[in-house]
């Protein structure tokens, strides 16, 4: 029997010839491909860079996995990524919240997946994170490093942009009544990174990841014993056992805002420390106005 030749019209030209779907053939390119990635990590025929960043484990495992959450769980909308450069250095300064910092993750999706430029998130992570087994490594895998303006610098001096949560715990374990509602920023160390670097400084608000697990109370006592800054307590965890971490499947939006242009200022300006404190005010306020505005985007917590 001959194959079925479809044919598509044009209003503003002839019929143009379009090849037939060969069933299986997607399917069999997803098996050649998952065979070829498991060859290379046998093999060891992949490169890391010197942060510990494995490009070839995240695009073929380590994205894939967080898509589905990115697309279909909390259906997350982006807005604003012409504001984030295609090329060269940039420090998207972001809120944080949600008791596990999922923000962190879906931003990263953001960035690759809808940025016409698929641009790398380079995470800066406490301390703690990489202390965790296997958590640890596998944000070094992702491309994260110690939130440190040494590692910062280097890695916007080298073009590549990078991400910072500036509320730190204080903001991903803050309770759920003071939900976008901005902690303190610290004391500016992501500004005199910008300025030292001459890279921008780019806004980013996001909504939604404060609803995944709504912490109403904190376990101190079992905190401490943890060694964690918090123990969250939330309407299912620790009630519902292992089903208590699933997170609700609240709306996000992440809106990345003008940029604040750090190059005019030179180097030396870092050691301002007026300058750096009236920027970490300006990017905060950004931030906050932005998360406000998000809000009244959205019908409800779910859609």
């Amino acid at each position: 029997m001959p194959e079925a030749r479809v044919i598509r019209l044009h209003p503003d030209g002839p019929e143009e010839p379009v090849e037939p779907t060969v069933p299986g053939r997607g399917w069999d390119a997803s098996v050649a491909g998952g065979l070829e990635f498991l060859r290379r990590r046998l093999t060891g025929d992949y490169d890391t860079d010197e942060f510990g960043f494995d490009p070839d484990l995240t695009d073929h495992l380590l994205l894939p996995v967080l898509r589905p959450l990115f697309e279909r769980w909390f259906r997350v909308e982006t807005v604003g990524l012409e504001n984030v450069p295609d090329v060269g250095g940039a420090l998207i300064v972001a809120n944080h919240s949600g008791t596990v910092p999922m923000d962190a993750l879906m931003t990263t999706v953001a960035l690759h997946d809808e940025h016409p430029a698929a641009r790398r998130f380079r995470l800066l992570g406490a301390d703690l994170v990489f202390q965790v087994p296997f958590i640890g490594a596998m944000a070094r895998k992702l491309g994260a490093t110690l939130a440190c303006n040494e590692d910062a610098e280097r890695l916007l001096t080298e073009g590549e942009l990078v991400g910072v949560f500036p509320e730190g715990f204080k903001g991903v374990g803050k309770p759920f009544s003071e939900r976008y509602t901005l902690q303190r920023f610290g004391r500016g160390g992501f500004v005199t990174a910008a300025l030292r670097t001459g890279v921008p400084i780019v806004p980013c608000a996001i909504v939604g990841a404060e609803e995944i697990y709504p912490m109403i109370g904190n376990a101190k006592t079992a905190a401490r014993v943890l060694g964690l800054p918090y123990f969250p307590i939330t309407p299912t965890f620790p009630l519902l056992g292992p089903l208590g971490a699933v997170p609700l499947p609240s709306k996000w939006f992440i809106a990345f805002g003008a940029p604040i242009e750090t190059a005019s200022y030179g180097p030396g300006a870092a050691e301002d420390p007026m300058l750096v404190f009236n920027l970490t005010d300006q990017v905060r306020e950004n931030i906050q106005q932005s998360l406000y505005q998000l809000l009244l985007k959205r019908r409800s917590v779910f859609s």
